[in-house]
């Protein structure tokens, strides 16, 4: 019996090449979207998943007077750990780390650059489960000066040669030689936590960072008892910070936990949040799981559409099969076994694809995506199941209509079919989808290129980037002089923190008229060139000069900051606020405020301008030198640059970046998102057209002997397609009116997120209907011009 069946399908499908095709096809693009996203969802869900504690991260709320908005921060204060530890028995354990970038160590005469090291407490391999190959897990980070290693690190140091117990020197810090304790598997890509080798944080650690309240410079993890009430233990923060911060300071920071599983995928409101490899927001990743299943379900409602569609097609073999005998379920489970048997083949289609597209996926995710299924058991099983039920749902509906028609009313020629409402919803349901799809995806597009191409304040193109060290930064002056000197640089800076991060606050005093006041505000050390290398307009006052009487004593505000300080003194005016006493809390009596310079988003257009003071301190020295390059002359520039760097730090390795190149990787989640979208925007629309492109076939092929008759009485052929494709164009019509206002809500909900958003226009709701209508009907119209152009004798030959 079964082989019949089988029989029988491969017959219908090899009788019916068009609507097999469309329907493996269809089946098989969608099924490969969905593999690709669920593969891209699971390694998302997975991360931290290798850390069996209870492990928490300890972030804080930000609140300080002059802020634009409460903020959080992935930072904590030194003594918090074992203070929290000490004073909580739900707190069983602690750990606090601290990224340094692009550390240079150094054994006999070979350097090797490690981009990014952590400095970890003793016990941070007895909270995460990161696992050693060498050493021991309880004392590898005990003694000062100890380092552990990863396996690509050891490698790129010693080579083959066993590390454990040799030695390495810290460039940067020519008194710090670190002994190999351990060697370690390389952090698993889907881990939060990246680095390349640890250091053991009691090497720089000193008795006073106990004291050290208000300080946030490194992150702290806790290990919490198992069925801790975390809502409860956070109730009792405030209180911890009134009994440990000194005067009034407690009021200005909130305490907050956060899961270790969330820290990844949770953490789009955090800022300062320096050590989260490829965060990115879970709220994407349902969204992708969503469209993918929807462009699946269209796929399954083309199937539908076509079966029952043809269903004249296969009335005579359920009546002949039903009058000798055959039963209702048997026919029902036979059409379901064929749906399932096309699903099958087009899971076939589909794996092909995947394994085709795999590697540019990976990629341009910058993920470590695999698609193990011929390896990965769970994975091969779930595929097959999922394909089984997709099968069993595209054939439901078709097998229950097929298998209700009664034997006599087919064999007597007396059967109707009945109105085809239902499948005007599926179609209707479709392209509804299709359009709210194309408008999210023109809309998510525009917004990524507002955020980009959006006037920061400043000139960023045309910037290199050069991290500065302890080495560099004695060079920094005589570097400046000789890169002036070539025809190839325009301006050079420097600073101590990168334009596109989120600045650090610090509080700020301030004195107009009466008594000082205590504000905080984002702070920035810059050269005197900095707003002149940036293009930074200033409004009131003027530009840092390069002199001894400038140093330490000058301070450039932005205009939100010289607002706030407007507020507290309402008598003064902007330009007032020139030569008014300003800066660090405990600042020098002739700290002044020289100018005010325009706003300008020093940070990604996720935020909000903060309040900014720019100040001048050559002694503090900086983290990075800008060099703003004349012309397109890239390769002489960069050339010319490192010429220099190598004549004035001949030891220390070159390297540098571009400010674009920078900001570009912030909005690099964003581009995703919209390309993801677009993609399967592109996919939905293709699979609804292949279902429409099948109906209009079987319509045209059903009407072939009333086209014929109408073309005898001399119906034009314009005529002939307007009148095929009429009714597909009332239903994609009508999906547009019903697409359009379930777009615009889930748009400008999306849209709320951030913090400049572009408006929503009608005309995108218009042009994306458009385009469905001008799609629809460029599949419609090729069926219905071929039908049109058919020579009317053949089709009325039998007549």
């Amino acid at each position: 019996m079964l082989k019949n069946y089988f029989k029988i399908a491969f017959r219908n499908i090899w009788k019916n090449k068009v609507f097999s095709a469309i329907n493996i096809l269809g089946l098989a693009i969608s099924m490969a979207a969905c593999i690709v996203i669920m593969l891209f969802v699971s390694f998302e869900k997975s991360f931290d998943k290798v850390h069996t504690k209870n492990i928490y991260r300890l972030d804080e709320v930000q609140k300080f007077e002059g802020m634009v908005a409460p903020q959080k921060v992935a930072l904590s204060m030194f003594p918090m750990g074992p203070t929290l530890k000490k004073d909580y028995p739900q707190i069983k354990d602690f750990i606090r780390i601290r990224k340094s970038e692009h550390v240079m160590l150094t054994v006999g005469e070979k350097k090797v650059e490690m981009p990014q090291v952590i400095w970890a407490d003793p016990n941070f391999f007895q909270m995460f489960d990161y696992k050693l190959i060498e050493g021991d897990k309880n004392s590898a980070l005990k003694e000062p000066n100890s380092i552990v290693l990863s396996e690509k690190s050891a490698v790129s140091i010693f080579g083959k040669e066993n590390p454990i117990g040799k030695y390495v020197t810290n460039y940067s810090n020519d008194t710090l030689t670190f002994k190999v304790t351990g060697l370690m598997e390389d952090a698993p890509a889907n881990s939060h936590l990246q680095f390349d080798a640890l250091f053991s944080f009691t090497t720089i650690i000193k008795p006073d960072f106990m004291d050290n309240w208000g300080g946030n410079w490194l992150v702290t993890y806790l290990e919490l008892a198992p069925g801790t009430n975390v809502a409860a233990l956070e109730k009792k923060f405030p209180t911890f910070l009134k009994t440990h911060m000194k005067n009034d300071g407690w009021k200005f920071y909130e305490l907050f936990l956060q899961p270790l599983g969330d820290v990844h995928a949770k953490s789009s409101d955090i800022t300062h949040d320096y050590i989260n490899h490829q965060k990115f927001d879970r709220g994407y990743t349902y969204i992708f799981s969503v469209i993918a299943i929807i462009v699946l379900v269209i796929a399954c409602v083309n199937f539908m559409n076509l079966s029952t569609a043809r269903s004249t097609g296969r009335a005579k073999e359920v009546g002949i099969r039903k009058s000798i005998g055959a039963q209702r379920f048997q026919l029902a489970g036979q059409f379901i076994g064929e749906s399932v048997l096309l699903a099958m083949i087009a899971l076939v289609l589909a794996i092909a694809v995947v394994k085709l597209v795999m590697p540019a996926v990976a990629n341009f995710s910058q993920r470590a995506l695999e698609f193990s299924i011929f390896t990965n058991p769970g994975l091969l099983l779930t595929i097959l199941a999922a394909t089984i039920l997709i099968g069993i749902f595209s054939g439901l509906y078709p097998a229950a209509f097929l298998s209700s028609f009664e034997p006599i009313q087919v064999l007597k020629g007396t059967l109707r079919i009945g109105k085809s409402g239902f499948r005007n919803a599926l179609v209707i349901a479709q392209f509804t989808a299709a359009v709210f799809l194309i408008t999210a995806t023109g809309f998510a597009v525009k917004q990524l290129r507002f955020m980009v191409n959006k006037d920061p304040g400043f000139s960023r193109e045309q910037v290199v980037i050069i991290p500065l060290d302890s080495k560099s930064n004695p060079k920094y002056s005589s570097l400046k002089q000789e890169l002036l000197a070539s025809p190839y640089i325009e301006k050079v800076s420097g600073s101590q923190q990168r334009l596109g991060n989120n600045f650090h606050q610090t509080g700020v005093s301030f004195v107009g008229t009466g008594a000082k006041k205590d504000i905080a505000s984002s702070q920035v050390v810059v050269d005197p060139d900095y707003l002149s290398l940036y293009k930074i307009k200033l409004v009131a006052g003027r530009n840092f000069q390069d002199t001894p009487a400038d140093n330490a004593k000058s301070y450039i505000i932005n205009k939100s900051l010289a607002k706030k300080l407007l507020e507290e003194e309402p008598t003064l005016t902007m330009q007032s606020l020139i030569g008014k006493r300003f800066g660090f809390s405990g600042m020098d009596s002739l700290s002044t405020i020289v100018g005010i310079a325009e706003d300008f988003n020093f940070n990604s257009m996720h935020h909000k301008i903060e309040t900014l003071c720019l100040f001048n301190q050559k002694d503090w020295g900086y983290s990075e030198m800008s060099v703003r390059i004349k012309g397109e002359n890239v390769k002489q520039a960069v050339a010319a640059i490192q010429s220099v760097w190598k004549t004035q730090v001949p030891e220390q390795p070159f390297t540098y970046s571009f400010l674009d190149e920078h900001f570009a990787s912030l909005y690099q989640a964003d581009s995703q998102v919209s390309e993801i979208v677009g993609i399967l925007a592109g996919l939905a629309v293709f699979i609804s057209c292949l279902g429409l492109f099948g109906l209009a076939s079987y319509s045209a092929e059903r009407r072939v002997k009333e086209i014929g008759v109408r073309k005898v009485m001399g119906a034009s052929v314009a005529g002939i397609v307007a009148l095929l494709s009429r009714d597909f164009l009332k239903l994609v019509i009508a999906a547009i009116l019903i697409a359009s206002p379930i777009a615009w809500w889930a748009i400008n909900t999306w849209l709320n997120d951030f913090a400049y958003r572009i408006d929503i226009e009608w005309w995108m709701f218009v042009a994306a209907g458009l385009l469905a209508v001008l799609v629809a009907m460029c599949t419609i119209s090729f069926q219905s011009i071929k039908a049109a152009l058919t020579n009317p004798v053949k089709s009325l030959r039998a007549e």
